[in-house]
This record gives structure tokens, sequence and C-alpha cells, in this order.
């Protein structure tokens, strides 16, 4: 067997790295662990060795070793990544919010072919250029992209700003020449904020991102200026982001000087405890923050220890339960470890922390906290709360859920491509506020939808029967009552047109809002959503009605958070 020159220098490598590790054992033979270290990393190399030089097949040792990699870290914690230099970019996107590119959101078309535009943000280099949500990608940088991935074609449309990107679309069966000038893109922690009746204030923030605190204390002092006098702050699947951010967020509505968080570790470097070094704000304006199961890490350190300072009352659903301390490690060449380091501690004590994963059973699954060892803490002035990891919210409300039917057109994005249709067949639209469907043009998407080729519309419950009509055959049951499958198959077979006029209503909803997006984008998007919205207009009421308000937060009046048979569930 030949091994070429480039195999048998990384092999060599290897070999004296084992050397090396071999030679330093005699320095830490006296430390068990440290022993035990050196002589696992000396077998690694061995076995790596041995699979590089005799493997019946051609190995990729770049992705063989990130394979091992990726498994260790995965025994670990789902938060513990290694990171490779080509996806560094992509984690400082996500960081930061910033990247060089067009300001677009791309995805696959209707036809698999094509990547689209599936967004567009108002006055970025995409805008300029011309494109429109539906435009379907050519080429990129005179590169042929019909038949490439989402990731392949982002790829290209991104670069170092000030450089033009060439593009060839397809719009309508046209095909349209453009050219993209890059340039830093900035995503907006804060995509909408505004007024809304009886002097309510509200800001969706999205992201914990380099800066978003500095966001958000400028939508808040826009809206008092615009006659806010209470705020609802949105943090309902915002998955968080950015410890510091987090802090600074906190610091603008509690005073200088109070505790927002401690972390816990099991190095003593990690252990730190946090407060508020800046002067806030407001600290008296009543506000209510928003969560759901979705809102995670940064989210829930806002959310608790506003809670636990009674400056908010939170509402919504409890919340992810994420309190791992992350840190990232630079590696060799240019390689990055984003590892956990600590637990995160709210005010009152708490463990934001749901899930233990130095703790799993004999097949590997992580539980949550049991019921026996959740314990009690005090809010600041005294209100009673629990751990068990998450914010449990003051105001519990059940989600809201979408119909079957909705859920499916959403799969298949049937509302978004009606939309395009829609928006190229009516030139002028209506604003925001008093755009609506009438009946004959939701007729006309249902219409359409009737006449998807590609649309199959499915239900749980007539899936369900196909399997127990397998079983039934699998057992031999089947031929003894084809009467009562055929009558079962006829009674739950999905009915679309009436699906569709039973959750009209909710349809009409979620069509109306893609039109909007891709007239008035996001932000028109956003503002049309609150119209419908049953837990802001909760928030609403919460904030107008100052007893319950005060009484939550001072302890007269029953909060979720408080009843430790329901706080956790």
């Amino acid at each position: 067997m030949k091994v070429s020159i480039k195999r048998a220098i990384k092999v060599a490598g290897i070999v004296c790295l084992a050397f090396t590790l071999g030679a330093c054992f005699s320095a830490f033979k006296g430390d068990k662990k440290n022993f035990e270290v050196i002589q696992n990393l000396d077998i690694f190399h061995s076995l790596f060795k041995e699979l590089n030089l005799s493997y019946v097949d051609d190995i990729d040792p770049k992705k063989l070793i990130k394979t091992a990699i990726d498994n260790m870290l995965k025994s670990l914690d789902p938060y513990t990544n290694y990171i490779p230099r080509e996806e560094m970019d992509d984690f400082k996107i996500q960081t930061t919010g910033e990247y060089g590119g067009v300001g677009s959101v791309i995805s696959v078309s209707d036809t698999t072919e094509y990547i689209m535009v599936r967004e567009i943000y108002p006055d970025k280099p995409a805008h300029k250029a011309g494109l429109k949500a539906g435009d379907l990608f050519l080429e990129v940088g005179g590169v042929d992209v019909r038949n490439k991935t989402v990731a392949e074609v982002s790829d290209l449309l991104r670069g170092k700003p000030d450089t033009d990107c060439k593009l060839k679309i397809l719009r309508n069966g046209k095909e349209i020449n453009t050219v993209a000038h890059r340039q830093k893109i900035q995503l907006n922690a804060v995509p909408y904020s505004a007024v809304l009746d009886g002097g309510v204030g509200y800001i969706l923030l999205t992201s914990f991102t380099t800066n978003c605190a500095d966001e958000v204390s400028r939508a808040f002092k826009s809206l008092k200026e615009q006659g806010a006098t209470s705020m609802i702050l949105d943090l309902r699947a915002n998955p968080g982001g950015l410890l510091d951010e987090s802090l600074k967020l906190a610091n603008l509505f509690i005073p200088r000087g109070s505790k927002i968080l401690s972390t816990k570790g099991r190095v003593q470097i990690n252990n730190r405890t946090y407060t508020a070094t800046a002067n806030p704000i407001d600290t008296v304006m009543p506000m209510v923050v928003m969560i759901n199961r979705a809102s995670a890490s940064a989210s829930e350190i806002v959310s608790g220890s506003l809670q636990d300072m009674d400056r908010a009352v939170i509402l919504g659903q409890r919340s992810y339960g994420k309190g791992l301390v992350q840190t990232t490690r630079e590696l060799e060449y240019n390689n990055a470890l984003k590892l956990t380091t600590a637990k995160y501690y709210i005010p009152s004590g708490r463990c934001i922390q749901a899930l233990d994963y130095s703790h799993r059973d004999e097949s590997g699954a992580v539980g949550y906290v049991p019921d026996s060892l959740i314990s009690e803490f005090k809010t600041l002035h005294g209100r009673t709360v629990y751990d068990g990891g998450g914010i449990s919210p003051d105001v519990y409300l059940e989600p809201e859920k979408y119909a079957n039917i909705s859920v499916s057109l959403l799969a298949y994005n049937i509302p978004f491509f009606y939309a395009i249709k829609y928006v190229n067949e009516h030139p002028q639209i209506a604003e925001v506020k008093s755009f609506a469907l009438t009946d004959a043009e939701y007729n006309d998407f249902c219409e359409y939808v009737a006449n998807h080729k590609k649309f199959e519309y499915k239900s749980r419950t007539f899936e369900a029967v196909k399997e127990l009509e397998k079983a039934a055959k699998y057992d031999k049951y089947y031929d003894d009552n084809t009467a009562l499958f055929e009558q079962l198959r006829s009674s739950l077979k999905p009915q679309l047109m009436k699906d569709m006029e039973i959750n009209k209503d909710e349809i009409r909803e979620l069509v109306e809002s893609e039109i909007i997006v891709a007239k008035y984008y996001r932000a028109g998007g956003l503002a049309h959503g609150l119209k419908f919205d049953k837990e802001v207009a909760e928030a609403v009421k919460v904030l107008q009605d100052k007893e319950r308000y005060n009484g939550l937060l001072n302890g007269t009046v029953p909060s979720h958070a408080g009843d430790k048979r329901k706080s956790n569930k």
C-alpha cells in the first residue's frame, strides 16, 4: 500500500504529538486524573494513526476528527460546540447580528430548482438593486445557482462591504440583470416598536446581539416621548445571545447597584456576581415582559431578574430553561470552542437551568428537575417563586395553536406564494392599518389552494386511521372489518374546502400578513400581526388594570409563579 507524502506528513505529526504527550506523562504521573487524560489522548492518537494508515477505504482526516469532536461534545450538553474556521462567519453573525452582504432572506422556491428571495430588508443593497420577494436567482456573481442549496447561494451573496454582486434573476418569466453593492448589514434586534391603544408602548426584541440594549433604550425613550405611560417588552421566541447585553438591558429598568445575576462554575474564575453598574432610564413605569417556551438564556436573565426585583409582571408561558454560561475559546488554526463554564442564578438565588446534563439515565436521556427537589425563593418584596428551571410567568396564558389546515398551508408556503401572486396583480395595496382581504379575494385564495399541484392536505386523525389499517392487516383483523374501516376513512377524510371555511379568520390573517410583508416589509407584517395577537391584548389589559398590576407585584393578587403546583408546568 502506498502512502502519499502529504499523508505521511500528517501521520508523522500525529506520532510526534503522541511521543510529546508520552514525554509529558512523567510530569503528571503523581496525578491520577492527568494520567488518565494523557493515557486516553495517547490511545486516541494511536487509534487514529492506525485508521489513517490501514483502513480499507481512503478516509478524510478532517471529517473523521470533526465527527469525533462533535460526538464527544454531544455527550456533555447541547451548547458546548466546536466551531471550525469555515463556520466562524456564521457564528459571528449570530452574536453580532452583522455581516457583509445584500440584505435579504432567501429560501427554496416552489420549484426546488431555484432559490428565491423570501424577504427584502428596506434600504439595503438588495432593495436598492430592485429585488422583490418571490424573485428567483439564476446567477449570483456570474455563477449559475440553479439546483444549488440555500447555504451555497447565501455564501455567494455575502462578501466584503463595498464590493459589487452581479445578479441575474427570474421574475414572472422574465430574466432581469442587476447589481447589488454589498454593504455592512446590521440586523435590527428591535425590528418593531409602537404605541398601542391606551398609551401602552410595545417593544419587540428578537435577539441579544451587539448593542441590542441600546436599541431597546432608544425605542423606550422614543415611545415615552410619543406618550407611552406603560410598556410591553416582548421576548417571546427570543433565543438569547450575549450575556453583557442582557445585563445592560436589565440595568435599564432597575436601580444602580442592584444584583442582576451570579454565575457559578467548577473553576473559581467563573464564579462572579453581576450588578447594575449604570444609571437606569426608568424604574417606575409599569411594565409587562412577555415570554414563552422559546424564550431562552439572556431572555430568561432579563425576565427573571425583573421578576425577582418585582419590577415587571411576567406574562405568557414558562420559558425554556437554559441557564448555562458559554465562553468562546480560540483554538489553533482559527478554529474555536464554545464551552459551558458555569450556571446562571438570578437575584432571588434561583437557577434558570431546567435539565441536568451531568446526570443521565441508562439510555443517556436527561430529565427535568423532579417536583420533590423544587425549592422556594423570595423576590425583593417577599413574593414566593420557585426554581426548577426557566422562568414561570406571573400571568399564565395558554399558547395559541394553529388549526391543522393552517399548519399544512404554512408547511407548503402556500400563503407566501399566493401573496407574491397577489402583490404582482395589485400594484396598489391599502396601508397596513386598513388592509384586509375581501370575501371574494379569500375565495380566490381557496381556489388557488385547491388547484395547487403540490399541496397535499393531511390530518393526524386520517393518518392514524391509515396506521390502524396497517396494524389490522398485520394482525389479520382487517378482512373481517372492511366496512368499518371504509366508514372511518369516509367520515374522517380531510375536507379541504370545509376546513378552510371553518378556519377562515385564522387563514385570512396568515395570508394578509404575507401580503403585507411582501409589500411593506417585516415591520408592516409585525404591525398587522399585533391586531390579532391575543397575548399582547392580555398584556395591555394587565397594564390598564392598575389594581391587578400592583397586586401581582406586591403579592396581594395570586400569581401563577407563586403556585408550586402550577409554576413549574
